[in-house]
Protein backbone atom coordinates (compact mmCIF):
# COMPACT_ATOMS: atom_id res chain seq x y z
CA UNK A 1 0.00 0.00 0.00
CA UNK A 2 1.41 3.28 -1.40
CA UNK A 3 0.78 6.80 -0.80
CA UNK A 4 1.31 9.27 -3.48
CA UNK A 5 0.88 13.04 -2.94
CA UNK A 6 0.42 15.26 -5.66
CA UNK A 7 3.09 18.43 -5.69
CA UNK A 8 3.77 21.37 -7.63
CA UNK A 9 7.36 22.20 -6.95
CA UNK A 10 10.62 20.92 -4.98
CA UNK A 11 9.38 22.36 -1.41
CA UNK A 12 6.28 20.27 -2.02
CA UNK A 13 8.48 17.23 -3.12
CA UNK A 14 10.74 17.38 0.33
CA UNK A 15 7.41 17.98 2.11
CA UNK A 16 6.26 14.65 1.47
CA UNK A 17 9.05 12.55 1.43
CA UNK A 18 9.75 14.22 5.01
CA UNK A 19 6.07 13.59 6.60
CA UNK A 20 6.54 10.01 5.33
CA UNK A 21 5.13 9.64 1.64
CA UNK A 22 5.76 6.87 -0.63
CA UNK A 23 6.17 8.79 -4.10
CA UNK A 24 4.92 11.95 -5.54
CA UNK A 25 3.23 13.09 -8.55
CA UNK A 26 4.68 16.01 -10.23
CA UNK A 27 2.30 18.62 -12.18
CA UNK A 28 1.58 22.65 -12.26
CA UNK A 29 -1.55 24.27 -12.12
CA UNK A 30 -3.01 22.02 -9.86
CA UNK A 31 -6.31 23.41 -8.42
CA UNK A 32 -6.46 25.93 -11.71
CA UNK A 33 -7.01 23.04 -14.24
CA UNK A 34 -6.50 19.48 -12.42
CA UNK A 35 -3.03 19.27 -13.16
CA UNK A 36 -0.62 19.89 -16.47
CA UNK A 37 2.97 18.93 -17.47
CA UNK A 38 5.37 20.39 -15.22
CA UNK A 39 8.54 22.30 -17.02
CA UNK A 40 11.36 19.89 -17.47
CA UNK A 41 13.54 22.13 -15.92
CA UNK A 42 10.94 21.20 -12.77
CA UNK A 43 11.68 17.74 -13.59
CA UNK A 44 15.31 17.62 -13.43
CA UNK A 45 15.13 19.36 -9.86
CA UNK A 46 12.80 17.34 -8.63
CA UNK A 47 13.94 13.88 -9.86
CA UNK A 48 18.01 15.39 -9.25
CA UNK A 49 17.27 16.28 -5.85
CA UNK A 50 18.40 12.75 -4.01
CA UNK A 51 14.61 12.46 -2.45
CA UNK A 52 13.86 8.76 -1.93
CA UNK A 53 10.29 9.40 -3.69
CA UNK A 54 9.92 7.92 -7.07
CA UNK A 55 8.52 11.43 -9.04
CA UNK A 56 5.85 10.36 -10.93
CA UNK A 57 5.45 13.32 -14.35
CA UNK A 58 1.79 14.09 -14.94
CA UNK A 59 2.09 14.13 -18.85
CA UNK A 60 -1.00 16.51 -19.76
CA UNK A 61 -1.12 19.79 -22.01
CA UNK A 62 -3.60 21.69 -21.51
CA UNK A 63 -7.03 21.81 -19.44
CA UNK A 64 -10.80 20.78 -20.81
CA UNK A 65 -11.85 17.42 -22.11
CA UNK A 66 -9.05 14.89 -22.73
CA UNK A 67 -9.62 14.66 -26.13
CA UNK A 68 -6.78 15.27 -27.81
CA UNK A 69 -5.45 16.35 -31.62
CA UNK A 70 -3.10 14.15 -33.33
CA UNK A 71 -0.14 17.68 -32.60
CA UNK A 72 -1.09 17.39 -28.93
CA UNK A 73 -0.70 13.23 -28.99
CA UNK A 74 3.08 13.76 -30.38
CA UNK A 75 3.68 16.45 -28.00
CA UNK A 76 2.55 14.54 -24.90
CA UNK A 77 5.09 11.79 -26.35
CA UNK A 78 7.71 14.26 -26.65
CA UNK A 79 7.41 15.67 -22.83
CA UNK A 80 7.23 11.89 -21.50
CA UNK A 81 10.51 10.99 -23.30
CA UNK A 82 11.78 14.26 -22.08
CA UNK A 83 11.46 13.56 -18.11
CA UNK A 84 12.05 10.29 -18.10
CA UNK A 85 15.45 11.34 -19.72
CA UNK A 86 14.90 13.75 -17.22
CA UNK A 87 14.94 11.14 -14.14
CA UNK A 88 11.17 10.49 -13.87
CA UNK A 89 10.28 7.45 -12.17
CA UNK A 90 7.05 7.27 -14.14
CA UNK A 91 4.73 8.69 -16.49
CA UNK A 92 0.77 9.71 -15.83
CA UNK A 93 -0.98 9.92 -19.01
CA UNK A 94 -4.56 9.39 -20.58
CA UNK A 95 -6.21 10.05 -23.82
CA UNK A 96 -9.98 9.54 -24.71
CA UNK A 97 -12.07 9.20 -27.69
CA UNK A 98 -14.94 11.18 -29.29
CA UNK A 99 -16.99 8.10 -28.76
CA UNK A 100 -16.08 8.17 -24.68
CA UNK A 101 -13.63 5.06 -24.42
CA UNK A 102 -9.61 5.29 -24.45
CA UNK A 103 -7.84 6.44 -27.10
CA UNK A 104 -6.11 3.39 -27.41
CA UNK A 105 -4.37 4.38 -30.49
CA UNK A 106 -2.14 7.17 -28.51
CA UNK A 107 -2.24 4.95 -24.74
CA UNK A 108 -0.31 2.19 -26.94
CA UNK A 109 1.87 4.69 -28.55
CA UNK A 110 2.83 6.04 -25.01
CA UNK A 111 3.27 2.74 -23.30
CA UNK A 112 6.04 2.10 -26.41
CA UNK A 113 7.60 4.86 -25.78
CA UNK A 114 7.67 3.85 -21.67
CA UNK A 115 8.96 0.87 -22.55
CA UNK A 116 11.89 1.93 -25.17
CA UNK A 117 12.40 4.46 -22.92
CA UNK A 118 12.55 2.49 -20.10
CA UNK A 119 14.85 0.06 -21.67
CA UNK A 120 17.40 2.59 -23.35
CA UNK A 121 17.91 4.47 -19.42
CA UNK A 122 18.53 0.60 -17.93
CA UNK A 123 15.68 1.23 -15.13
CA UNK A 124 12.20 0.73 -14.40
CA UNK A 125 9.67 3.54 -15.41
CA UNK A 126 5.76 3.01 -14.32
CA UNK A 127 3.40 3.94 -16.01
CA UNK A 128 -0.23 5.37 -14.76
CA UNK A 129 -3.26 5.99 -16.61
CA UNK A 130 -4.83 9.36 -15.20
CA UNK A 131 -8.60 10.28 -14.22
CA UNK A 132 -9.60 10.60 -17.30
CA UNK A 133 -10.74 6.75 -16.80
CA UNK A 134 -13.44 7.97 -14.64
CA UNK A 135 -15.07 9.72 -17.72
CA UNK A 136 -14.77 6.96 -19.51
CA UNK A 137 -18.19 5.03 -20.40
CA UNK A 138 -17.43 1.55 -19.80
CA UNK A 139 -14.54 1.69 -16.76
CA UNK A 140 -14.42 -2.62 -16.61
CA UNK A 141 -13.21 -2.84 -20.39
CA UNK A 142 -11.09 0.21 -20.27
CA UNK A 143 -9.16 -1.50 -17.27
CA UNK A 144 -9.00 -4.43 -19.56
CA UNK A 145 -7.32 -2.44 -22.21
CA UNK A 146 -5.06 -0.48 -19.59
CA UNK A 147 -3.51 -4.44 -18.74
CA UNK A 148 -3.20 -5.49 -22.07
CA UNK A 149 -1.25 -2.66 -22.76
CA UNK A 150 0.82 -2.74 -20.22
CA UNK A 151 -0.30 0.38 -17.87
CA UNK A 152 1.18 -0.56 -14.07
CA UNK A 153 -1.90 1.26 -12.08
CA UNK A 154 -4.98 3.55 -12.86
CA UNK A 155 -5.75 6.54 -10.60
CA UNK A 156 -9.41 7.15 -10.28
CA UNK A 157 -12.20 8.28 -7.86
CA UNK A 158 -14.30 4.80 -9.11
CA UNK A 159 -15.76 7.46 -11.41
CA UNK A 160 -17.67 9.08 -9.04
CA UNK A 161 -17.01 13.06 -8.05
CA UNK A 162 -14.66 11.78 -5.21
CA UNK A 163 -13.23 8.67 -3.32
CA UNK A 164 -16.26 8.65 -0.82
CA UNK A 165 -18.91 8.66 -3.21
CA UNK A 166 -17.19 5.97 -5.72
CA UNK A 167 -16.32 3.28 -2.69
CA UNK A 168 -18.53 0.76 -4.49
CA UNK A 169 -16.82 0.81 -8.18
CA UNK A 170 -13.42 0.87 -6.77
CA UNK A 171 -14.33 -2.59 -4.85
CA UNK A 172 -15.70 -3.40 -7.89
CA UNK A 173 -12.16 -2.27 -9.88
CA UNK A 174 -10.06 -3.95 -7.37
CA UNK A 175 -11.56 -7.38 -7.77
CA UNK A 176 -11.42 -7.03 -11.82
CA UNK A 177 -7.60 -6.00 -11.51
CA UNK A 178 -6.47 -9.26 -9.17
CA UNK A 179 -3.56 -7.84 -9.11
CA UNK A 180 -2.71 -7.60 -12.94
CA UNK A 181 -3.03 -3.61 -12.75
CA UNK A 182 -2.67 -1.29 -9.36
CA UNK A 183 -5.76 0.81 -8.65
CA UNK A 184 -5.23 3.79 -6.90
CA UNK A 185 -7.42 5.61 -5.35
CA UNK A 186 -7.86 9.26 -5.86
CA UNK A 187 -9.95 12.60 -6.20
CA UNK A 188 -11.16 14.52 -3.44
CA UNK A 189 -9.69 11.92 -0.94
CA UNK A 190 -9.09 13.40 2.41
CA UNK A 191 -7.19 11.75 5.60
CA UNK A 192 -10.26 10.76 6.94
CA UNK A 193 -11.70 8.73 3.65
CA UNK A 194 -8.75 6.68 3.59
CA UNK A 195 -10.05 3.88 6.01
CA UNK A 196 -12.99 3.45 3.60
CA UNK A 197 -10.79 2.86 0.66
CA UNK A 198 -8.35 1.29 1.94
CA UNK A 199 -11.19 -1.17 3.08
CA UNK A 200 -12.38 -1.37 -0.36
CA UNK A 201 -9.11 -2.90 -1.57
CA UNK A 202 -6.90 -0.24 -3.48
CA UNK A 203 -3.50 -1.01 -3.97
CA UNK A 204 -2.64 3.40 -2.99
CA UNK A 205 -4.04 6.25 -2.06
CA UNK A 206 -3.27 9.89 -3.74
CA UNK A 207 -4.06 13.26 -2.09
CA UNK A 208 -3.14 16.90 -3.23
CA UNK A 209 -2.61 17.81 0.26
CA UNK A 210 -2.59 21.28 -0.65
CA UNK A 211 -3.60 25.16 1.17
CA UNK A 212 -3.62 28.54 -0.17
CA UNK A 213 -0.99 30.82 1.67
CA UNK A 214 -0.28 34.12 0.85
CA UNK A 215 2.04 35.28 -1.43
CA UNK A 216 5.45 36.43 -0.26
CA UNK A 217 5.46 39.29 -3.38
CA UNK A 218 2.48 41.29 -2.20
CA UNK A 219 -0.48 42.04 -3.60
CA UNK A 220 -1.59 40.37 -6.71
CA UNK A 221 -2.60 42.54 -9.67
CA UNK A 222 -6.20 42.99 -8.81
CA UNK A 223 -5.23 44.47 -5.61
CA UNK A 224 -6.08 41.67 -3.70
CA UNK A 225 -3.61 39.95 -1.59
CA UNK A 226 -1.94 37.48 -3.50
CA UNK A 227 -1.88 33.33 -2.80
CA UNK A 228 -0.61 30.81 -3.93
CA UNK A 229 -0.86 27.03 -3.70
CA UNK A 230 1.39 24.86 -1.27
CA UNK A 231 2.10 21.21 0.09
CA UNK A 232 0.41 21.57 3.78
CA UNK A 233 3.35 19.08 5.81
CA UNK A 234 0.26 18.75 8.33
CA UNK A 235 -2.13 17.51 5.95
CA UNK A 236 0.30 14.73 4.56
CA UNK A 237 1.19 13.76 8.31
CA UNK A 238 -2.09 13.32 8.81
CA UNK A 239 -2.62 10.93 5.60
CA UNK A 240 0.54 8.80 6.93
CA UNK A 241 -1.12 8.30 10.33
CA UNK A 242 -4.33 7.42 8.61
CA UNK A 243 -3.03 5.02 5.71
CA UNK A 244 -0.78 2.95 8.67
CA UNK A 245 -4.43 3.11 11.15
CA UNK A 246 -6.23 1.36 8.35
CA UNK A 247 -3.41 -0.83 7.51
CA UNK A 248 -3.38 -1.98 11.36
CA UNK A 249 -6.54 -2.67 11.40
CA UNK A 250 -6.19 -5.77 8.78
Amino acid sequence: MRLEIAVQDLAGAAIARQAGADRVELCVALGATGGLTPSLGLVKQCAGAGLPLGVQVLVRPRGGDFIYNEEERVLQLEDARLAIRAGAAGIVTGGLDRQGGLDEGFMARMAQLVRTESSAEGRRVDLTCHRAFDVVGDRSAALETLIDLGYDRVLTSGGASAVPRGLDQLDALTRQAAGRIQIMAGGGLKPAGIKDAVAAGVDAVHMSARRMVASSGGPGGGGDEAQVERTDPGQVRAAVAALAAALALG
